[in-house]
């Protein structure tokens, strides 16, 4: 099957993956791929970056989370989005093996060549969402539908209330 995807700088941030041909809506354009590793081993390994607001972390399951550092392909170079293109699908495993499990971007809608896939991140914090972390997670996407950061809102709440919270991992 020839590619369809390719990855390249992008003007949201860093690098992004771009459409190289015709993509169908449903679509299935790439496993997001990593190392499986538990939550206490990435809190454990990660808990000095938390102040930098760049993760190629993604939330597996409740055993697992999948480290794009290490191992990792094209889908970790995939931005953030309010108004996104693509979405990312867990596919849990049939033995119901949470190590088995698996996460695939696939497209929301037709995308053209040269368009850059894009999906909503769904970052969820349990602290407070301060000016601070709303800085450290600031949307660049460029949307019209732009919410200025890649924060989600509060679980039962209304989006732009600050008093809620959210659960990070």
């Amino acid at each position: 099957m020839p590619a369809k995807i390719a990855t390249r700088r992008s003007a949201i941030h860093g690098n992004g993956v771009f459409a190289i041909a015709p993509i169908r809506k449903g679509e299935r354009l790439i496993e997001y791929k990593g190392r499986h590793r538990t939550h206490k081993e990435v809190d454990r390994v990660y808990s000095d970056d938390v102040d930098t607001g760049h993760t190629f972390l993604f939330t597996l399951n409740h055993v697992y989370v999948i480290d794009a550092n290490v191992g990792g392909n094209a889908a970790r170079w995939i931005n953030h989005s309010c108004d996104p293109n693509c979405e990312a699908v867990l596919v849990e495993d049939e033995d119901e093996d949470p190590a088995k499990d698996a996460v695939f971007i696939e497209a929301m809608r037709a995308i053209k060549p040269g368009e850059e896939l894009t999906y909503n991140y769904g970052i969820v914090l349990a602290e407070a969402h301060t000016e601070r972390l709303k800085k450290l997670w600031a949307c660049r996407c460029g949307s019209s539908k732009c919410t200025g950061t890649m924060l989600q809102p509060k679980p039962g709440n209304k989006p732009g209330n600050k008093s809620a919270t959210k659960k990070s991992s």
